[in-house]
């Protein structure tokens, strides 16, 4: 695909013009994408490739209703565009409502801070793979599975609409996941890493730490006793506390949610306090540098910065143009595809709660037993109840950490949890690891950040499954 030329710009503006007069909104989203794909399990290779893919969708509304239409093919663009427009006017029956935005023409690119991955050659990007699978294998000869997974994609996208916005915009991004399973007669215990950057493909060598601690965490595991199920205060390190703001709330504060859901609309009502009010929790792409950040969003609403609790109270919530006009809230810049398979649907960006005031020492302190909690290996949740089982753990014993447990899960209702935070720690941790799945868009990349937390009444114990 082009640069935003003339050529580009006059076939849009045209498409535009020739069809926007029969629905109330018309957008064209063109989009080429190009990456490349490993898989290593153990010494066999499962995945081992390089591609690119043009293509592009449509998007109409008409009267409520909406028509989408994809296609590969810029020749068969028309055809798409009357599929879409006669999609909506089939459906549509009520009113377009969608939040005014202003119409920007823009060409915007997400900056590197060092080398962009697509000038690696495949073959340095596999070597890096079996180096670090070299690592966790040479970690214990009880390690008896391994799994090294590289990923990257450099997108460019297009925007058109019939309200005049023309965007350019692109971005790289690149993601490695690891994992290492450790055996010993019957018991069998897993760790595992991920880690990813929009900035350089520097971010992803030397990795050697983290990629082993994954390793000696499942062989650890192996020899230790089970934590004993029970109701304790835990300490949870930021790594969970960014996967629990994001998982256990942030879902719960995208406005789709929420707007096709009276029951949820009326729990997650404007007003209500949820928490103490120590606790801020924002959502937003403009902050810089992280795997959810951008300039425009993929309906071309600028990217913001949403509170969505601020001391203790739901200040907030995430919107694409029809949930904010639906609710008569301000959009947000939340309207995101995976890729132009997809139609944009409400999803988070960079979630954090923000740091507090507590060193992270005496967040331990007076607790006589409770549990620590740090990293994550698996999860669920199902509305605003979350299960999360911890990557490591320990006792705290009268204040103090104390011997290692394994098979420490966290499970709660979200609302009573945030209620429930007793303390929020001075620390604070971006984890860029983050590979959001909703609506059958899975793998969209968003980062998660936060302080430890010191949480009471928390349900401890269980098993649970990879995510």
């Amino acid at each position: 695909m082009p640069t935003l030329l003339a050529d580009i710009q006059n076939l849009l503006s045209d498409l535009i013009a020739r069809y926007s007069s029969r629905v109330d909104y018309l957008m064209i989203r063109l989009e080429e994408a190009e990456g490349t794909d490993i898989v290593l399990r153990g010494d066999k290779v499962e995945t081992l490739s390089e591609g690119i893919s043009v293509g592009g969708h449509i998007r109409a509304a008409y009267k409520g209703g909406w028509g989408f239409s994809s296609f590969n093919r810029l020749t068969t663009i028309e055809d798409r565009i009357q599929e879409a427009i006669a999609a909506a006017r089939m459906v549509g029956d009520e009113e377009t409502t969608l939040a005014a935005i202003k119409p920007v023409q823009a060409v915007c690119r997400v900056p590197l801070t060092g080398t962009d991955p697509c000038k690696i050659p495949l073959s340095q990007k596999k070597e890096l793979c079996d180096r670090y699978t070299e690592l966790l294998k040479s970690v214990d000869r009880r390690i008896t599975t391994t799994s090294v997974r590289y990923g990257d994609c450099s997108q460019r996208v297009i925007i058109a609409t019939s309200e005049g916005t023309l965007i350019e915009q692109s971005w790289i991004d690149m993601e490695m996941r690891f994992a290492a399973t450790a055996r010993n007669g019957d018991t069998v215990q897993t760790g595992r890493e991920t880690t990813g950057s929009r900035k350089a493909f520097e971010d992803l060598i030397g990795l050697d730490e983290q990629v082993k601690n994954a390793a000696q965490r499942a062989v650890a595991a192996l020899s230790l006793p089970s934590v004993k199920g029970n109701t304790y205060t835990v300490v949870i390190d930021p790594i969970l506390s960014g996967l629990f703001v994001h998982e256990a709330f942030g879902h719960l504060s995208e406005a789709d949610m929420a707007y096709e859901n009276p029951d949820l609309l009326e729990v997650m009502t404007i007003g209500r306090r949820f928490g103490s009010k120590e606790l801020q929790i924002f959502d937003g792409a403009a902050p810089q540098g992280h795997r959810g950040s951008y300039f425009y969003d993929d309906e071309g609403t600028p990217a913001t910065t949403t509170q969505l609790i601020k001391d203790g109270v739901l200040v907030g919530r995430l919107h694409s143009r029809e949930t904010a006009g639906k609710l008569a809230e301000a959009p947000t810049g939340n309207a995101r595809c995976l890729n132009y398979h997809h139609a944009p649907i409400v999803r988070m960006t960079n979630t954090w709660i923000e740091r507090g005031n507590t060193p992270v020492a005496d967040l331990f302190s007076d607790i006589k037993e409770g549990v620590y909690a740090r990293n994550w290996l698996g999860g669920m949740t199902n509305g605003e109840m979350f299960t999360f089982s911890a990557g490591e753990a320990w006792m705290i014993r009268n204040g103090k950490i104390a011997e290692p447990v394994k098979d420490v899960t966290l499970s709660g209702n979200v609302f009573q949890t945030l209620a429930d935070i007793e303390a929020i720690g001075d620390d604070f941790y971006w984890d860029e690891s983050g590979g959001c799945g909703k609506g059958g868009q899975n793998g969209l990349p968003v980062g998660c950040g936060g302080p430890s937390l010191r949480i009471r009444d928390v349900v401890v114990g269980g098993e649970v499954g990879e995510m």
